[in-house]
């Protein structure tokens, strides 16, 4: 494992960020707005945030010791993206529907629901 990954630590942050269960994200995924909302590469079809829900997915559904470094990257750069978007704020006017929401539960966080 490389040196730069404290493993525990980033597990610690991934779990507090990401508060949406596998089946919610997994439900969410599917829609519409999620498919809708957010930036696409170059030639992609698939926005990078909904790309990085489906990541997540697979994350959640190993177990700790079946993470790879790769899967521990992708989960530090799940946190610094949920904190960095969460501290924008959002909306002042409808927050449910907006896509600063849409965004963040395409990376696993529901800003309206409580942990």
């Amino acid at each position: 494992m490389s040196k730069d990954l404290d493993r525990d630590q980033i597990w610690t942050d991934f779990e507090k960020a990401v508060n949406m269960t596998p089946s919610s994200l997994e439900k969410w995924l599917k829609t519409d707005d999620s498919h809708s909302n957010g930036w696409k590469e170059d030639d992609e079809d698939e926005t990078i945030g909904h790309r990085s829900g489906r990541r997540i997915l697979d994350i959640k559904r190993k177990t700790k010791t079946e993470l790879t470094d790769a899967d521990y990257r992708h989960m530090r750069k799940v946190v610094g993206y949920i904190h960095r978007h969460k501290k924008q704020g959002g909306p002042h006017a409808d927050k449910e529907h907006s896509p600063w929401r849409y965004s963040l539960m395409n990376w696993g966080h529901d800003p309206l629901k409580s942990k």
